[in-house]
Formats: C-alpha cells, structure tokens, sequence
C-alpha cells in the first residue's frame, strides 16, 4: 500500500508529463502542422496545459502530509 506522500508524488509525476506533453505539442502545432489539425492538436495541448495546472496546484496547497 503506498503513503499518502508517495501517492502525491506520483501524482505531481503525472502533472510534471502532462506539461512536457503540453509543451511539445504547443511547439509542433505552432511551427510543424497547418490548417485544422494545428488547431485540434494546440487545443489537446492547451487542456494538458490547464490539466497540469490543476494537478501541481491541487499537489502544492494540498499541505504536507504527516506520517
């Protein structure tokens, strides 16, 4: 059984991939793709963008946890 520490740093893991993934797919939709498939690939990449914020603000405020 993992501890609530581990479980949050695999979850804060999860935010951290959701960014990388945001940030490649931002680059190849503004300077590798055109037309709609630009469009739907940026928006993919903007909701792993706002999914990411959500995660790591959940993870920081979400207090130390004891034991």
């Amino acid at each position: 059984m993992m501890t609530p520490g581990l479980l949050k740093m695999w979850i804060s893991f999860a935010g951290i991939a959701f960014m990388f993934i945001a940030v490649i797919a931002i680059y190849i939709s503004r300077f590798k793709l055109k037309g709609i498939l630009k469009g739907i690939v940026a928006t993919i990449a903007y909701i792993f963008m706002i999914l990411s914020g959500i995660i790591i603000f959940f993870v920081v405020f979400s207090g130390p946890v004891s034991g």
